[in-house]
């Protein structure tokens, strides 16, 4: 495996502000994760979870403190380079899936190559060899609302590993699913890591939290 860290949060802060009033959601995260490494991060509605997750994942940026991604320091970066680092370097599954309804699940799959300028032929062998990996190659022409949610899910993981991102970020990726599928799910995220991924996963269940290989909890902003 290699050693390198892939993430460093260091003295990670995010304040919302509202007429209400200030909310500090993170308070001072320090946290380094290895290439390879398989994650979980845990704790309870509030805790700051969904805001470290969408600050991993470039979707927002922290109001203070640093985040390097693969050395990068990305904490300043414009939407348009966190568009990019998201496209190129991060994979997301989803509890909501977030595919598009009335789509093929080939052309879902295909959907972040053609934001990097993929040419058609090239995006459709690569999203049939990603469908082929998750077994569900045979639904490549069906709508994506007129298949099963675990093998909705297996298709945003497809979509997820396309770009062959630096990082793969799970939001409780089994929220929606029942106990044998999310296992099933759970199976497959952790063949990717013995395959090199590094993954995080978001989740306030004890028994997908166990797949990780490392536990962290957050508790009122803070690693507990």
């Amino acid at each position: 495996m290699n050693s390198s860290p892939l993430i460093q949060l260091t003295d990670l802060e995010k304040t919302y502000h509202s007429p209400a009033g200030d909310y500090k959601a993170l308070k001072g995260i320090s946290l380094t994760i290895t290439a390879g490494e398989f994650v979980s991060i845990m704790g309870p509605s509030g805790s700051g979870k969904s805001t470290l997750m969408h600050i991993m994942g470039a979707l927002d940026s922290p109001t203070a403190g640093s985040y390097r991604l693969n050395g990068k320091d990305i904490s300043s970066y414009n939407d348009d380079q966190l568009a990019e680092i998201r496209n190129k370097e991060i994979g997301f599954i989803f509890q909501s899936f977030n595919l598009l309804p009335r789509t093929t699940v080939l052309k879902n799959v295909e959907r972040p190559m053609v934001y990097a300028g993929i040419v058609s032929a090239e995006r459709t062998r690569r999203a049939m060899e990603a469908l082929e990996r998750m077994h569900i190659s045979d639904k490549a022409n069906n709508l994506s609302n007129h298949i099963s949610g675990g093998q909705i899910q297996r298709v945003a993981i497809a979509r997820a590993l396309i770009m062959n991102p630096s990082l793969l970020l799970a939001d409780e990726p089994t929220g929606n699913l029942d106990t044998a599928t999310s296992h099933e799910i759970m199976k497959i995220i952790v063949d990717m890591n013995k395959q090199g991924k590094t993954i995080v996963v978001i989740t306030h269940e004890e028994d997908i939290a166990r797949f990780a290989k490392r536990k962290i909890r957050l508790v009122d902003g803070r690693i507990g």
